[in-house]
Protein backbone atom coordinates (compact mmCIF):
# COMPACT_ATOMS: atom_id res chain seq x y z
CA UNK A 1 0.00 0.00 0.00
CA UNK A 2 0.95 3.30 -0.80
CA UNK A 3 2.22 5.92 1.82
CA UNK A 4 -0.86 8.07 0.89
CA UNK A 5 -2.81 5.51 1.10
CA UNK A 6 -1.75 4.71 4.49
CA UNK A 7 -2.12 8.34 5.81
CA UNK A 8 -5.27 8.60 4.13
CA UNK A 9 -6.41 5.37 6.45
CA UNK A 10 -4.87 7.00 9.54
CA UNK A 11 -6.62 10.30 9.59
CA UNK A 12 -10.11 8.33 9.21
CA UNK A 13 -9.35 6.43 12.16
CA UNK A 14 -8.37 9.01 13.84
CA UNK A 15 -11.76 11.27 12.88
CA UNK A 16 -14.05 8.15 14.27
CA UNK A 17 -13.23 9.33 17.55
CA UNK A 18 -12.54 13.40 17.76
CA UNK A 19 -13.18 13.56 21.25
CA UNK A 20 -11.03 11.05 22.45
CA UNK A 21 -8.43 12.23 19.57
CA UNK A 22 -8.66 15.64 20.88
CA UNK A 23 -8.27 15.17 24.44
CA UNK A 24 -4.95 13.25 23.48
CA UNK A 25 -4.08 16.28 21.90
CA UNK A 26 -4.47 18.50 24.47
CA UNK A 27 -1.32 17.23 26.23
CA UNK A 28 0.75 18.08 23.26
CA UNK A 29 -0.92 21.41 22.70
CA UNK A 30 -0.82 22.75 26.23
CA UNK A 31 3.02 21.58 26.19
CA UNK A 32 3.64 23.70 23.16
CA UNK A 33 1.97 26.36 24.12
CA UNK A 34 4.09 26.55 27.51
CA UNK A 35 7.36 26.22 25.88
CA UNK A 36 6.71 28.86 23.32
CA UNK A 37 5.57 31.13 26.13
CA UNK A 38 8.24 30.62 28.64
CA UNK A 39 10.88 30.82 25.93
CA UNK A 40 8.85 34.08 25.08
CA UNK A 41 9.45 35.69 28.34
CA UNK A 42 12.91 34.78 28.88
CA UNK A 43 13.67 35.80 25.50
CA UNK A 44 11.57 39.30 26.82
CA UNK A 45 13.20 39.38 29.68
CA UNK A 46 17.03 38.87 27.91
CA UNK A 47 16.08 42.06 25.72
CA UNK A 48 14.60 44.27 28.59
CA UNK A 49 18.38 43.57 30.23
CA UNK A 50 20.12 44.81 26.60
CA UNK A 51 17.84 47.10 26.46
CA UNK A 52 18.84 48.64 30.20
CA UNK A 53 22.66 48.11 29.21
CA UNK A 54 22.54 49.87 25.95
CA UNK A 55 20.38 52.53 28.17
CA UNK A 56 23.83 52.92 30.24
CA UNK A 57 25.63 54.58 27.33
CA UNK A 58 28.07 53.40 24.51
CA UNK A 59 30.93 51.72 25.59
CA UNK A 60 31.09 52.18 29.31
CA UNK A 61 34.01 51.47 31.48
CA UNK A 62 33.02 52.29 35.18
CA UNK A 63 36.41 52.82 37.76
CA UNK A 64 36.27 52.68 41.40
CA UNK A 65 37.76 52.24 44.50
CA UNK A 66 37.85 48.50 45.58
CA UNK A 67 37.52 49.02 49.22
CA UNK A 68 37.92 45.19 50.38
CA UNK A 69 40.97 44.96 48.73
CA UNK A 70 43.21 48.18 50.23
CA UNK A 71 46.01 46.03 51.89
CA UNK A 72 49.11 47.66 50.18
CA UNK A 73 48.94 50.68 52.77
CA UNK A 74 49.17 53.35 49.75
CA UNK A 75 47.72 56.97 51.19
CA UNK A 76 44.22 57.51 49.40
CA UNK A 77 43.33 60.50 48.26
CA UNK A 78 42.82 63.24 50.64
CA UNK A 79 39.32 63.88 53.10
CA UNK A 80 38.11 61.03 50.73
CA UNK A 81 39.11 57.52 52.17
CA UNK A 82 39.69 56.01 48.85
CA UNK A 83 42.54 56.34 46.03
CA UNK A 84 40.66 57.69 43.34
CA UNK A 85 41.18 61.76 42.90
CA UNK A 86 40.08 64.44 40.26
CA UNK A 87 43.46 64.89 38.90
CA UNK A 88 43.21 60.69 37.53
CA UNK A 89 40.18 61.74 35.54
CA UNK A 90 42.18 64.13 33.57
CA UNK A 91 45.46 61.77 33.32
CA UNK A 92 43.10 59.30 31.97
CA UNK A 93 41.33 62.06 29.35
CA UNK A 94 44.94 62.77 28.06
CA UNK A 95 47.04 59.80 28.45
CA UNK A 96 45.18 57.07 27.78
CA UNK A 97 44.47 56.37 23.66
CA UNK A 98 41.24 55.06 23.07
CA UNK A 99 39.39 57.71 25.93
CA UNK A 100 36.49 59.20 24.23
CA UNK A 101 35.02 61.08 27.28
CA UNK A 102 35.58 60.63 31.24
CA UNK A 103 33.43 62.43 33.90
CA UNK A 104 33.70 62.10 37.93
CA UNK A 105 31.48 61.16 39.79
CA UNK A 106 30.30 61.75 43.31
CA UNK A 107 26.55 60.11 44.66
CA UNK A 108 25.04 61.52 47.42
CA UNK A 109 21.27 61.70 48.61
CA UNK A 110 19.19 64.93 49.66
CA UNK A 111 15.69 65.74 49.82
CA UNK A 112 14.57 68.65 47.71
CA UNK A 113 11.73 70.83 47.79
CA UNK A 114 9.96 72.78 45.92
CA UNK A 115 7.31 75.58 47.24
CA UNK A 116 5.20 72.86 49.20
CA UNK A 117 6.46 69.96 47.14
CA UNK A 118 9.35 67.30 48.99
CA UNK A 119 11.17 64.78 47.49
CA UNK A 120 14.02 62.61 48.36
CA UNK A 121 16.30 61.12 46.10
CA UNK A 122 19.61 60.80 44.67
CA UNK A 123 22.30 63.27 43.62
CA UNK A 124 25.15 62.61 41.19
CA UNK A 125 28.09 65.13 40.70
CA UNK A 126 29.07 65.09 37.15
CA UNK A 127 31.55 66.64 34.36
CA UNK A 128 29.64 67.90 31.42
CA UNK A 129 31.22 64.83 29.11
CA UNK A 130 28.55 62.14 31.30
CA UNK A 131 25.90 63.50 29.75
CA UNK A 132 27.73 62.22 26.27
CA UNK A 133 29.03 58.64 28.27
CA UNK A 134 25.55 58.38 29.00
CA UNK A 135 24.16 59.00 26.10
CA UNK A 136 21.68 61.37 27.89
CA UNK A 137 19.55 64.66 26.24
CA UNK A 138 17.55 67.36 27.69
CA UNK A 139 13.70 67.18 27.11
CA UNK A 140 13.31 70.38 28.39
CA UNK A 141 15.95 73.14 28.80
CA UNK A 142 19.33 72.42 28.65
CA UNK A 143 22.24 70.39 30.25
CA UNK A 144 24.86 72.46 32.37
CA UNK A 145 28.58 73.14 31.03
CA UNK A 146 32.11 73.13 31.94
CA UNK A 147 31.74 76.96 32.69
CA UNK A 148 29.30 75.44 35.38
CA UNK A 149 31.68 72.96 36.91
CA UNK A 150 34.61 75.19 36.69
CA UNK A 151 32.37 78.05 38.98
CA UNK A 152 30.72 75.19 41.06
CA UNK A 153 27.82 76.92 39.87
CA UNK A 154 24.52 75.87 41.92
CA UNK A 155 22.71 74.34 38.95
CA UNK A 156 21.09 70.99 38.49
CA UNK A 157 19.09 69.08 35.64
CA UNK A 158 16.64 67.09 36.97
CA UNK A 159 15.26 63.79 35.92
CA UNK A 160 11.42 63.21 34.84
CA UNK A 161 10.20 61.14 38.29
CA UNK A 162 12.00 63.97 40.42
CA UNK A 163 10.29 66.95 37.87
CA UNK A 164 6.68 65.21 37.94
CA UNK A 165 6.69 64.90 41.84
CA UNK A 166 8.09 68.33 42.71
CA UNK A 167 6.66 70.40 39.78
CA UNK A 168 3.76 68.01 38.98
CA UNK A 169 2.26 70.66 35.24
CA UNK A 170 4.42 73.13 36.43
CA UNK A 171 7.65 73.52 34.09
CA UNK A 172 10.83 73.54 36.26
CA UNK A 173 13.13 74.93 33.77
CA UNK A 174 14.91 78.13 35.44
CA UNK A 175 12.92 77.14 38.91
CA UNK A 176 14.71 77.15 42.43
CA UNK A 177 15.08 73.63 44.12
CA UNK A 178 16.34 73.41 47.59
CA UNK A 179 18.73 70.64 47.83
CA UNK A 180 19.37 70.02 51.85
CA UNK A 181 18.10 73.74 52.16
CA UNK A 182 20.69 74.95 49.35
CA UNK A 183 19.13 76.99 46.30
CA UNK A 184 19.60 75.22 43.19
CA UNK A 185 18.50 76.44 39.51
CA UNK A 186 17.15 73.53 37.25
CA UNK A 187 18.43 74.04 34.34
CA UNK A 188 16.77 71.12 32.41
CA UNK A 189 14.92 67.64 32.74
CA UNK A 190 15.95 64.75 31.32
CA UNK A 191 14.64 62.52 28.45
CA UNK A 192 13.63 59.37 30.45
CA UNK A 193 15.34 56.28 30.29
CA UNK A 194 13.34 54.00 32.83
CA UNK A 195 14.97 50.84 35.19
CA UNK A 196 18.38 49.68 35.12
CA UNK A 197 19.45 45.81 35.15
CA UNK A 198 19.31 46.67 38.72
CA UNK A 199 15.35 47.18 38.74
CA UNK A 200 16.25 51.07 40.07
CA UNK A 201 14.13 53.99 38.70
CA UNK A 202 17.39 56.01 36.33
CA UNK A 203 15.30 58.63 36.22
CA UNK A 204 14.95 59.30 40.12
CA UNK A 205 18.22 61.19 39.93
CA UNK A 206 19.58 65.04 40.25
CA UNK A 207 22.75 65.74 38.07
CA UNK A 208 24.74 69.06 39.38
CA UNK A 209 28.33 69.76 39.09
CA UNK A 210 30.62 67.43 40.64
CA UNK A 211 32.46 70.95 42.28
CA UNK A 212 29.21 72.01 43.43
CA UNK A 213 28.43 68.46 44.92
CA UNK A 214 31.73 68.16 46.47
CA UNK A 215 31.96 71.72 48.06
CA UNK A 216 28.16 72.25 49.35
CA UNK A 217 26.82 68.73 49.65
CA UNK A 218 29.58 66.04 50.82
CA UNK A 219 30.97 65.99 54.24
CA UNK A 220 34.27 66.09 54.53
CA UNK A 221 34.95 62.45 55.66
CA UNK A 222 32.95 60.78 53.24
CA UNK A 223 33.76 61.35 49.49
CA UNK A 224 33.67 58.19 47.92
CA UNK A 225 34.20 59.31 44.00
CA UNK A 226 33.95 57.33 41.00
CA UNK A 227 34.91 57.84 37.05
CA UNK A 228 33.01 56.91 34.31
CA UNK A 229 34.84 56.33 31.19
CA UNK A 230 33.75 55.87 27.05
CA UNK A 231 35.49 54.19 24.90
CA UNK A 232 35.76 55.00 21.12
CA UNK A 233 34.79 51.53 20.04
CA UNK A 234 33.70 47.71 21.61
CA UNK A 235 36.95 46.68 19.66
CA UNK A 236 39.11 48.99 21.90
CA UNK A 237 37.14 48.19 25.51
CA UNK A 238 39.52 45.75 26.61
CA UNK A 239 42.41 47.03 25.54
CA UNK A 240 41.40 51.03 27.44
CA UNK A 241 40.35 49.29 30.55
CA UNK A 242 43.78 47.65 30.96
CA UNK A 243 45.27 50.93 30.30
CA UNK A 244 43.64 52.65 32.50
CA UNK A 245 44.53 50.25 35.15
CA UNK A 246 47.96 50.29 34.85
CA UNK A 247 47.83 53.80 34.67
CA UNK A 248 46.43 54.03 37.97
CA UNK A 249 49.28 51.58 39.20
CA UNK A 250 51.33 54.25 38.04
CA UNK A 251 50.21 57.23 39.90
CA UNK A 252 49.33 55.94 43.23
CA UNK A 253 52.62 54.31 44.13
CA UNK A 254 52.49 50.65 45.90
CA UNK A 255 48.64 49.93 44.66
CA UNK A 256 47.88 46.56 43.36
CA UNK A 257 45.57 45.66 40.70
CA UNK A 258 42.91 44.53 43.01
CA UNK A 259 42.60 47.79 44.75
CA UNK A 260 40.62 49.17 41.29
CA UNK A 261 37.61 47.85 40.49
CA UNK A 262 37.29 48.68 36.59
CA UNK A 263 34.39 47.12 35.10
CA UNK A 264 32.96 47.29 31.27
CA UNK A 265 29.35 47.63 30.10
CA UNK A 266 29.97 43.92 28.81
CA UNK A 267 31.06 42.66 32.06
CA UNK A 268 27.69 43.97 33.52
CA UNK A 269 26.03 42.92 30.35
CA UNK A 270 27.45 39.32 30.58
CA UNK A 271 26.59 38.37 33.98
CA UNK A 272 23.16 39.56 33.98
CA UNK A 273 22.65 37.71 30.42
CA UNK A 274 24.12 34.42 32.57
CA UNK A 275 21.27 34.95 34.99
CA UNK A 276 18.47 35.61 31.85
CA UNK A 277 19.60 32.55 30.38
CA UNK A 278 19.68 30.40 33.35
CA UNK A 279 15.80 31.46 33.90
CA UNK A 280 15.00 30.72 30.30
CA UNK A 281 16.50 27.18 30.57
CA UNK A 282 14.84 26.38 33.52
CA UNK A 283 11.26 27.50 32.59
CA UNK A 284 11.83 25.83 29.22
CA UNK A 285 12.78 22.57 31.44
CA UNK A 286 9.81 22.59 33.41
CA UNK A 287 7.64 23.63 30.22
CA UNK A 288 9.25 20.31 28.47
CA UNK A 289 7.79 17.79 31.29
CA UNK A 290 4.37 19.07 29.75
CA UNK A 291 5.60 17.54 26.50
CA UNK A 292 6.69 14.64 28.16
CA UNK A 293 3.59 14.23 30.03
CA UNK A 294 1.38 15.05 26.29
CA UNK A 295 3.78 12.10 24.84
CA UNK A 296 2.78 9.63 27.55
CA UNK A 297 -1.27 9.97 26.62
CA UNK A 298 -0.38 9.73 23.57
CA UNK A 299 1.28 6.07 23.86
CA UNK A 300 -1.77 5.22 26.54
CA UNK A 301 -4.32 6.28 23.47
CA UNK A 302 -2.31 4.24 21.28
CA UNK A 303 -2.40 1.27 23.20
CA UNK A 304 -6.08 1.18 23.85
CA UNK A 305 -6.63 1.72 20.47
CA UNK A 306 -4.84 -1.27 19.03
CA UNK A 307 -6.82 -3.41 21.80
CA UNK A 308 -9.63 -1.90 20.28
CA UNK A 309 -8.66 -2.42 16.55
CA UNK A 310 -7.47 -5.92 16.75
CA UNK A 311 -10.22 -7.78 14.87
CA UNK A 312 -9.30 -4.65 12.12
CA UNK A 313 -6.07 -5.28 11.96
CA UNK A 314 -6.26 -8.82 11.47
CA UNK A 315 -9.04 -8.32 8.89
CA UNK A 316 -6.03 -6.57 7.10
CA UNK A 317 -3.83 -8.32 7.32
CA UNK A 318 -5.67 -11.26 5.87
CA UNK A 319 -6.07 -8.98 2.48
CA UNK A 320 -3.05 -8.27 2.03
CA UNK A 321 -1.64 -5.44 4.47
CA UNK A 322 2.12 -6.54 5.89
CA UNK A 323 3.68 -5.61 8.82
CA UNK A 324 4.87 -2.65 7.57
CA UNK A 325 1.87 -0.78 6.56
CA UNK A 326 0.06 -1.85 9.74
CA UNK A 327 3.32 -0.21 11.63
CA UNK A 328 3.31 2.94 9.41
CA UNK A 329 -0.59 3.15 9.82
CA UNK A 330 -0.61 3.69 14.32
CA UNK A 331 2.91 5.61 13.81
CA UNK A 332 1.31 8.00 11.45
CA UNK A 333 -1.79 8.42 13.85
CA UNK A 334 0.28 9.27 16.66
CA UNK A 335 2.28 11.70 14.57
CA UNK A 336 -0.39 13.45 13.40
CA UNK A 337 -1.89 13.69 16.55
CA UNK A 338 1.57 15.30 17.81
CA UNK A 339 2.02 17.66 14.40
CA UNK A 340 -1.81 19.31 14.87
CA UNK A 341 -1.56 19.71 18.55
CA UNK A 342 1.75 21.23 17.62
CA UNK A 343 0.46 23.67 15.42
CA UNK A 344 -2.67 24.31 18.04
CA UNK A 345 -0.13 24.60 20.58
CA UNK A 346 1.67 27.34 18.73
CA UNK A 347 -1.15 29.36 18.66
CA UNK A 348 -1.73 28.85 22.40
CA UNK A 349 1.59 29.60 23.23
CA UNK A 350 1.68 33.45 21.03
CA UNK A 351 -1.85 33.91 23.22
CA UNK A 352 -0.29 33.20 26.27
CA UNK A 353 2.42 35.07 25.67
CA UNK A 354 1.00 37.98 24.61
CA UNK A 355 -1.73 37.39 27.93
CA UNK A 356 1.14 37.30 30.05
CA UNK A 357 3.07 40.15 28.54
CA UNK A 358 0.34 42.57 28.84
CA UNK A 359 -1.19 42.09 32.38
CA UNK A 360 2.39 41.95 33.95
CA UNK A 361 3.74 44.53 31.64
CA UNK A 362 6.51 42.54 30.44
CA UNK A 363 8.00 42.27 27.65
CA UNK A 364 8.05 39.08 25.39
CA UNK A 365 9.77 38.01 22.47
CA UNK A 366 8.24 34.53 20.40
CA UNK A 367 11.31 33.63 18.23
CA UNK A 368 11.43 31.66 15.63
CA UNK A 369 13.59 29.05 16.50
CA UNK A 370 11.20 28.35 19.95
CA UNK A 371 8.81 27.80 17.66
CA UNK A 372 10.62 25.33 15.54
CA UNK A 373 12.11 23.44 18.86
CA UNK A 374 8.43 23.41 20.19
CA UNK A 375 7.06 21.95 16.54
CA UNK A 376 10.16 19.82 16.65
CA UNK A 377 9.91 18.43 20.11
CA UNK A 378 6.30 17.42 19.72
CA UNK A 379 7.00 15.62 16.30
CA UNK A 380 9.23 13.13 17.49
CA UNK A 381 7.53 12.45 20.96
CA UNK A 382 4.50 11.27 18.45
CA UNK A 383 7.49 9.25 16.92
CA UNK A 384 8.86 7.95 20.20
CA UNK A 385 5.36 6.97 22.07
CA UNK A 386 3.76 5.92 18.97
CA UNK A 387 6.48 3.42 18.28
CA UNK A 388 5.56 0.62 20.46
CA UNK A 389 1.84 0.69 20.20
CA UNK A 390 2.57 0.68 16.67
CA UNK A 391 5.07 -2.41 16.63
CA UNK A 392 2.38 -4.29 19.34
CA UNK A 393 -0.08 -3.91 16.17
CA UNK A 394 2.84 -4.99 13.46
CA UNK A 395 3.05 -7.83 15.55
CA UNK A 396 0.03 -9.73 16.19
CA UNK A 397 -0.40 -12.60 15.22
CA UNK A 398 -3.14 -12.92 12.05
CA UNK A 399 -5.03 -15.86 13.41
CA UNK A 400 -5.17 -14.72 17.13
CA UNK A 401 -6.28 -11.43 15.81
CA UNK A 402 -9.26 -12.50 13.36
CA UNK A 403 -10.44 -14.82 16.41
CA UNK A 404 -10.34 -11.61 19.13
CA UNK A 405 -13.60 -10.39 20.24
Amino acid sequence: MSIFGIIRIAVKSLARNKTRTFLTMLGIMIGVAAVIAMLAIGQGAKKIVDDQINSMGTNVIIISSNWGSQRSGARPAAGSGQLLEVADVEAIRDRVEGVLYASTIYNTWGRMKYEGNNWRTGIMGVDADYFFIRDMQAEKGSLFFSSDIENSNKVCIIGKTVADNLFGETDPVDKIIRIRNIPFRVAGVLKAKGQNVNGNDQDDIVLAPYTTVYTRLLGQHWRNMMIMVSAESKETINVVQQDILDLLQSRHRGTTSEEFSVRTQTDVAEAANKVSNTMTILLASIAGISLLVGGIGIMNIMLVSVTERIKEIGIRMAVGAGKRDVLLQFIIEAVTISILGGFLGILLGFGAAEVVGKSMKWSVAVTPWSVVLAVGFSCAIGIFFGWYPARKAANLNLIDALRYE
